[in-house]
Formats: C-alpha cells, structure tokens, sequence
C-alpha cells in the first residue's frame, strides 16, 4: 500500500448526527429546545440500519406529539447528506439511517490513505502526563504487576495516537516503608551469596521474614520505621544500601520492560522529589492547609467529606500524599500538563480523592484523573508478596512462550528455529496481554493459566493468526497476478459481507477515540475481534483468486485495509503483527 497522511476525515456518526439535529430544529422551529443532545448511534443490529437515533420518544413531551409522528416528520425534511442512502422509520419512533454504498466504498478509501484511518487528532496542542507502572522496589515484578504496566502503557499510545503530547512517568515506589522493612530484613538476614546469583529473590526473601517479624514484635516495627526515617533523613549506611538494592531492581525492570514492550520518557521515583517533601508540608502550613494532630501533620477535609490526610507522620516521615503532592507540583512546573493521569488499582482509590482534594485547595487548575482497575487474583486469594504467593511475571512469560513455541514446532515444522523462536515469543507475550486487555479494567481478574495462555476466541494469537491470514492472501495473489494493482482499484462492495466489512472499518477512528478517552482498551479488543470475525466470514463466503477480474482486485484490496487496520490496533494494544505463524 501507498504510505498513507494525515488527512480530516469526519466520520459518519459526526456528519449524520450534525444533519439530523438540523433536521429537527428545521422541522420544529418553534420548540423549546436547541436539540443539542440529539446523536446518532452505531447499530448492532443491521436490520435496523448502519445508524439509528431514539431522539423522538425522549422529545415527545417537549414537543406535544406521538415519537412516531415526531419521527415521521424528521425523516421526511429536505436534502439529505450524501453519505445517506435513505432513512426509515421504525417502531414506537426509531428512525434508522443507511448509509449509501459508493460513498461507503470512497469513505473506506480515504480512511485507507490517512495515517490514522480516520481518527481525528483529539490531542493537538494538549499535553497529558501518564504516570503507571509504578512498582514498589526490591521485589521481583508479579502478574499483579501486570494491569497497570498493561493497561497504562495501551492507554500512553492511544492518546499518542491521538496527537496527545504524552509524558510518560514511571514513578516508582522506592522511598516508602517498604525500605525500612527491607533494610532490617537484609541486616538479620541477609545471604551475601544469594546476592550475588538472584538479588531481587533475596531481597523478596528477607522483606517476606522481615514482615512476618513485624506481626510477632511490635518493637521490630518501630524499627523499621526508625531505619526508614534514617533513609529519609540521608543517612550514609542506610543510603548506600539502599543505593544497591535501587541498582539491582532497575536492572530487572529493563529487562521486563523489553519484553513486555513497555517504555517511558522518564522514570522519576518518589526519592526523586524527597528533597521537596519538607518544603511541601511547610507551604501547606503557611498557606493554612496543614495543622497538627496527635503528633502529625495533617489536611481536615470534612468539607469534602473525606478522612484525615496526614503529610507527615507522627515519627516525622513522609508518606504517599506528601510525595505526590511534590510530585505535581513539579510536574504543573515543569511540563505544564493539561491532564494528569494515574494508573493504579482499587485500594488507592481513597489515597487519589484525598490527594487530589488537596490540590484543588492548593489551587491547582490541571485536570487530575486516577484511572483505577480491579485486583487480579488466584482462585483462591489475592497476590501478595507478604503472603508469598506471587507468580513471577517472568515465569508467566517464559510459560507463555513455551506453549506457544509447542503449538508452532506442530504446526509449522518447516520454520527455521531461529523464527520459531521469535514467533513464540510474539504469540506468547501477547496473549498474555490481550488476556489481560481485554476485560473491562475494573473488574476483577481472577488468574487461571489456562485463561492467560489461550491461543484461540477472543485472543492476542487469535488476532495475530487473522493478520498473517491475510497476508497469506495478498502473498497468493501477487505470486498469480504479479502486474496486478488491486490498491489503485476502486472498491465495490457488491456483496453484503463485503459492505458489513467496510462498515466496521471506517469505524476505527472512532472506537480509538472512544477507548482512548473511557480510558478502556478493552473497547480496542472487542472492536478488534469483531472485525476480524467479519473478515473470516468474508474468506469463507466470498471467491478471492478467482473472482472476476476488478471484482477480484477490490477484494485483495479490501484485505489490505482491513489488515493495516489490524496491524494498527495491536500496534495500540502493544502486540507484534506477524507474516507467517
């Protein structure tokens, strides 16, 4: 295919919903209303139309008439858009919109051609700062790790996508308590030669030890906060140790990361910000924010009915507000964000409404989201470190490709291992990923192998399968028809799956448009999946090669879209597209 622009595209839903609101102030010029709500919707039925719009029965009362005469009158005001075959009224009101066939097959073209297959550049001149990941420090990553990895990095390259100006911020956990029990654990005990051979499970080893120390001793609490205070207050022993175990995590994470196709433009921990923290709970004193009480440094927000925010401790610590309150300061500073957006589960839902109760008071004008998402867990209780019932990330990953890499070495002999070998680990990571992707984000997840490693329904692998399909078809036809042209022929879309395939494509645009900003992927993966099923029906129903001659070439060429389309969402989705599996 030709390399595609940026072009403006309006979308149907757009220019049929801008029609339809004339239609109605056209058609009763005299109603209360400005009839500024009204919209058009896509159908999931195609007996009802490509678009429908219930406007009539919510108007009935406003406009003191029956909704099907309402919907009568709409449908029968002057010229319709071009995009517009004809318009049907149905039921109590509905009124049911076709779309005209040649202008579908135009519309699909120019989609084709521009870069972002439709959608619009939601984010031109807005900067957004998307802080996920986020990981407490010293421990191996577990799958519980994996939602707000995934989750956060599908949601940085949508809003990319979308001309969003994205900082990306890793902002992880390594100045918290945590420290305190590590440090006492790895002082008591600490293997010198399990540092050197897996330094991360150590570390796990002896926090685990140290924090069931916690629950038998009171005292041994008392001093790992007394060691966390010594870390925060800069002492060089406590520095330094924690300097190592900074080191060796950040090692781990790298590698992780590649695998999982996670990135950042910066990875600024909350130690980064520790030279702040003492001159934020001063300003907030100053400016009559923060009082004592019982020793502490808190905020009262009774008139936001919200607990108690404490920013410094009763030992004289800092802990989470005090942190990300530094920490958005110095963001508004530095990249001067629209938006700021958290990424992180459910139990901090009530740490973000405090946090971001604060900055409103602070006078902070830049919009504050936390997008939160449920826990994953085993069917038989939540991960926990503490607990030591974690599966490591890595071992779901090495899992994950090792299954795959069994079903290609059946499947596909012929491939050099070398390839093999790349192919699971595309298929393996991204079945992991869509697995995860593709629930809604705020549910919970309940882990089972069997669910994460599925290579079929509604997953990655089916996805990247339905891509090197497709590829398949266009290598069948450039080999049989090498003078053949098919992506400069125009497109027909005779039959009706042909016609169900190019409405779910131009219907791209909008779905990441709609992700990107409900701050779900798993509107991508359903959309996806959808349109891959359409495209299968389309295989089975429909001669390719051997169709006639202009038929035969707008069909390759509507593979060609509907797979640089494919391609494009599991790009968004992190996934590697794949010529051959």
């Amino acid at each position: 295919m030709t390399a595609a622009k940026a072009l403006s595209i309006e979308s149907p839903t757009a220019i049929l919903s801008t029609w339809i609101r004339e239609a109605f102030r056209g058609r009763f010029p005299d109603a209360e209303s400005d009839f500024a709500d009204i919209a058009v919707v896509e159908t999931a039925n195609p007996e009802f139309g490509d678009y429908q719009c219930n406007a009539a029965m919510g108007l009935a009362k406003v406009l003191r008439q029956a909704p099907r005469a309402i919907a009568e009158t709409v449908a029968a005001a002057g010229e319709h858009p071009d995009c517009l075959a004809r318009i049907e009224v149905a039921g109590p009101g509905f009124l049911n919109l076709y779309l005209d066939n040649d202008w579908l097959a135009r519309h699909l073209e120019g989609i084709a051609a521009d870069e972002r297959f439709g959608a619009p550049e939601a984010g031109a001149g807005k900067t957004v700062v998307m802080d996920y990941g986020s990981p407490n420090m010293t421990k191996p990553l577990h799958i519980g790790h994996l939602r707000s990895h995934n989750i956060g990095s599908v949601l940085d390259r949508l809003h990319r996508f979308l001309g969003y100006k994205v900082i990306a911020d890793n902002h992880l956990g390594d100045w918290g308590t945590q420290f305190g029990i590590t440090i006492m654990g790895y002082r008591h005990f600490g293997d010198e030669a399990a540092m050197q051979t897996a330094p991360l499970e150590e570390l796990e080893r002896v926090y685990v030890l140290s924090y069931e120390q916690t629950k038998e001793d009171p005292a041994w609490m008392e001093q790992c906060r007394a060691e966390l205070v010594k870390l925060q207050s800069g002492d060089p022993e406590n520095l330094a140790m924690w300097e190592m175990f900074m080191r060796l995590s950040l090692e781990e994470l790298d590698r992780v990361y590649a695998r999982l196709g996670v990135q950042y433009d910066i990875v600024h921990g909350e130690s980064y910000y520790r030279d702040k923290l003492a001159g934020t709970v001063e300003m907030l004193e100053q400016k009559g924010l923060a009082v004592e009480s019982e020793g502490a440094t808190v905020v009262f927000l009774e008139e936001e009915k919200l607990p108690v925010c404490i920013v410094r401790k009763s030992d004289g610590g800092f802990n989470y507000a005090t942190s990300d309150l530094a920490t958005v300061a110095a963001r508004v500073e530095e990249f001067d964000p629209d938006r700021i957006i958290y990424v992180t589960d459910e139990r901090q839902q009530l740490h973000f409404k405090q946090f971001f109760a604060v900055c409103r008071r602070l006078g902070y004008t830049v919009e504050l989201d936390h997008i939160w998402f449920g826990l994953m867990r085993l069917p038989e209780a939540t991960f926990s470190t503490r607990e030591g019932n974690v599966i490591k990330l890595e071992a779901l990953l090495h899992e994950a490709e090792s299954r795959a890499l069994d079903i290609i070495e059946a499947s596909s002999p012929d491939m050099p291992e070398e390839e093999r070998r790349a192919v699971a680990a595309a298929v393996g990571v991204g079945a992991v990923k869509y697995a995860d992707l593709s629930q809604n984000p705020q549910s919970l997840v309940t882990f089972t192998w069997d669910k994460a490693l599925a290579l079929d329904g509604n997953s990655g692998p089916y996805l990247q399968y339905a891509y090197a399909r497709i590829a398949s078809v266009r290598d069948k036809y450039a080999d049989r028809f090498p003078e053949g042209t098919p992506e400069t022929e125009p497109l027909r879309l005779d039959e009706t799956i042909e016609r169900a395939l190019a409405l779910q494509s131009i219907r791209f645009g909008e779905v990441v448009t709609r992700a990107a900003h409900q701050y779900k992927p798993n509107v991508l993966t359903d959309y996806l999946y959808e349109l891959a099923q359409t495209y299968s029906s389309f295989y089975q129903n429909v001669p390719f090669l051997k169709a006639p001659e202009g038929v035969r070439e707008s069909r390759v060429r509507l593979c060609g879209i509907v797979a640089a389309i494919l391609k494009q969402g599991l790009d968004l989705l992190g996934l590697k597209t794949l010529e051959r599996i």
